[in-house]
Formats: structure tokens, sequence, C-alpha cells
């Protein structure tokens, strides 16, 4: 498979745009227009207020009218894994437990035995479409996990294989180790012993070959304890390594006070989050990160306290949790759909949820997440009359124009490019 490789992007000038920067609540510009220059925003604001001295051959682009936003990061996917659960999934809707599908060789242990299967390029190749499928709704950046080998060699091919796709796309891969995403049926019953021989060597192999941005960890009571989380997060600290978490998706273990103690960049899925732990995220500028998909997949009835969350100011992150068994799900547009319809987040909280507040939740706002003047140019024309439609639609893909790093990547724009 082929490198995606490109110049030095030239250039641009972008014009008649109506910008939602997403630098703060309600931020738009009537009549914009955006310079590129070197990959990065030079200029966002108002035509009337363009700098006389541009470039002579700067090339300049027409967007008619139609609206320009940061591009989407999907801040917590497991887009790297062998296989599918389609026959569980087929299985749950004729009614069989849990145990049913584990004993018919469903759950976890499915994914595992197919991951374990196949190598780095196998890998990619089964990922790349899903990949593919998140770039083509102007995501620019994607966070991909390990979690589905669950032995060291496995582990890291996952990672490799997400770095591999970063290397083959127009896109920015954040990579996060997640061994403590379950125990392998070899270690039934012996957490401690799988996190001291795999989970805790893989990271430091892992760390020295520079194939892990962040820790996470599951902290649940079919997963890990706080305890056990602990262990590993401390490696982390030791290798100066961010963390973040899955935490009280099925129960309150006090996850997400644990990982505010450590700093965490975010705090994920919160269907179980006691009210009085969400100061503590709010201090330690944890984000909030929900995972609609998931909910949605499992029929959850418990939400994530919302109002208690906006209560609080904590910031507030959307994802895909793009995996084989419990989110399925490889679109960011639905994903929204879902926060609002599912959760009752505004549209502005959607959007701020797969732009700044993603950012946020990656540890990467000072490149990306909002347009301003020095971060990358990552951006998206679409062709619609409000932000709003972006959320309210469901299965329309109305993106004219994708740029990332300054570099034109995909358009639609007939006239107008």
């Amino acid at each position: 498979m082929q490198t995606w490789k490109a110049a030095e992007p030239a250039p641009s000038l972008w014009v008649d745009a109506r910008i939602a920067t997403m630098a703060k609540h309600g931020t738009s510009i009537e009549k914009g227009a955006v310079v590129v220059q070197n990959g990065r925003l030079a200029f966002v604001g108002p035509e009337s207020q363009l700098p006389k001295d541009l470039p002579k051959d700067i090339r300049q682009i027409d967007c008619g009218g139609r609206w320009l936003l940061p591009s989407f990061i999907d801040c917590h996917t497991h887009l790297v894994y062998g296989g599918n659960r389609a026959m569980e999934f087929e299985m749950r809707l004729a009614g069989a437990s849990y145990e049913e599908i584990a004993r018919a060789g469903g759950g976890i242990i499915s994914s595992v035995k197919a991951t374990r299967a196949l190598d780095v390029q196998q890998l990619v190749e089964q990922s790349l479409p899903r990949l593919d499928t998140l770039i083509a709704e102007g995501v620019s950046t994607v966070e991909i996990k390990s979690g589905y080998a669950l032995n060291i060699e496995g582990e890291l091919n996952m990672l490799r294989a997400a770095r591999r796709l970063g290397q083959m796309r127009p896109i920015r891969i954040a990579t996060t180790w997640l061994a403590a995403h379950a125990t392998p049926s070899e270690y039934k019953g012996r957490n401690g012993d799988y996190l001291r021989e795999v989970a805790l060597p893989g990271l430091h192999a892992a760390h020295a070959e520079g194939l892990v941005d962040a820790v996470d960890g599951f902290c649940e009571g079919i997963a890990f304890s706080r305890d056990e989380i602990a262990l590993v997060f401390d490696e982390a600290r030791k290798l100066g390594l961010p963390v973040k978490l899955h935490a009280e998706q099925l129960s309150d273990l006090k996850g997400a006070r644990l990982a505010a103690s450590y700093g965490a960049l975010s705090a994920d899925h919160l269907e179980y989050l006691a009210e009085e732990d969400i100061p503590a995220l709010v201090q330690a500028g944890t984000v909030a990160v929900l995972l609609p998909g998931a909910f949605y997949t499992l029929r959850e009835k418990q939400l994530p306290p919302i109002g208690a969350l906006r209560r609080e100011s904590a910031a507030i992150a959307l994802a895909t949790d793009s995996n084989p068994g419990t989110s399925p799900l490889t679109s960011l547009l639905l994903t929204i759909n879902m926060g609002a319809t599912l959760f009752g987040l505004t549209v502005d909280e959607c959007l701020a949820g797969v732009t700044r507040e993603a950012a946020r939740a990656l540890g990467i706002s000072a490149e990306t997440g909002t347009l301003e003047v020095g971060k990358a140019a990552d951006f998206t024309v679409w062709d619609i009359d409000r932000p709003a439609e972006l959320v309210y639609r469901m299965g329309f893909n109305p993106l004219r124009a994708r740029v990332w790093n300054g570099h034109i990547t995909s358009t639609l724009m007939a006239g107008e490019i």
C-alpha cells in the first residue's frame, strides 16, 4: 500500500465563507475569509479586514457563501482490530444472552482471536475502509487505541498499524495504549499477573518504539479495579505519558475521580458518573468524552449527567467509540445527531464536542480544533444553510471540501476549485 505524499501546500485564500471558528460559544463570521500559508492559518476574519500584503500567486477559492468549520476530530476509537461481531449482533437480536454469546465464541474473545491472527499489513487492510469513511465526513484527527490483542506483540502490532494508517492518508493519528482493556482467557482471574507480565512491559516496549501517545484503561467490575488502573497510570507517569480512562460506563467505581487525580486528558463514557465527582474533573481539566454509539448499541437506560456537567462548566466531547462489539460506528455526523437526540446536547455542544473539546481530550488544542491564526489549517467547507444541519440530518453528508494541514485533500466544489 502506498504512502500518502504531497508537496508543500501552496498558499490559498478562501473567500465568501460563513465561518464558525468554534473558538468560543457562538463565534461566527459572515462574509469571512481564511488565508493559508505554509500549512497554517495566517488569517481568519471578515473579508474587509484581509491583509494587503498577500502573496501575488496565492490561489483564491470562492466558497459561495458556504459554511467553513474546523475539521472534525474523533477522540475515542478502537478502529484497528480483526474480524467483526455481526454474528453476535444477530444472536442478540434473536434473544441470546451474554453468556450464550460467549459460549458460542462471541464477545471480546472473538475479537482477540481475530486480531491476534493478523499481521500489521492485514490489520491495516481491514482498518483502512473504516478510516476512509471517517475522512469522507471531514475528519482530520483520529485517536486509535490498542486493546484487542491482549498480548505484547499483538498490542504493538495494533499501534504499528495505526501509525501506518497515518502515513497512508492525510490525517493525524493519535495512538493510545489500552492493554488494560480486558484480561485474556489465559490470564482469567489473574489480573495482577496480566498487568505485570503483559500490560506494563508492553507499554515500555511501545514507548521505546515511539508507538504510544497516551495510556488508557477500563475501570469497571468486568475489567480492572481502581487500584489496578493506578498501577498502569503510575507507569505511564514514569514514562511522561498522559492518561485517560474508560470510566463509569456500567457502574460508579469512582474511576473518573481517579482519572482526575492523575490529571487525565479525559474520562470517557460516564453514564454512571456521580454529580459530586464532576468538580474534580473540571478542576483537573479532564474532558468528559461521551459515547452515544455504545449507549445506543447496548440499549442503555442510564444517561450521563448532562445537566450537572453543564452547571459545572465541564468540557464535553463526543466520539464514535468505533469498535467491533459495542459501537460499530464510523460516522461522526451520526454521532453528533445521537449526542443531541439521545443525550440532549445542544447544536453548539455537539459541534464543539467534535472540534474544540475533542482537541482538548487529545491534548492537541494548541494545534487544531478551532480556526485561529497560527493553528494547523484543518478545516471543512459544508453545503448547508446553518451549522444545525450537520447535527439534524441522519445519513446525509454535505461535505464540499476538506483541508488538512493546508492540503486540499478532497472537494466537490466544481468550478470553485
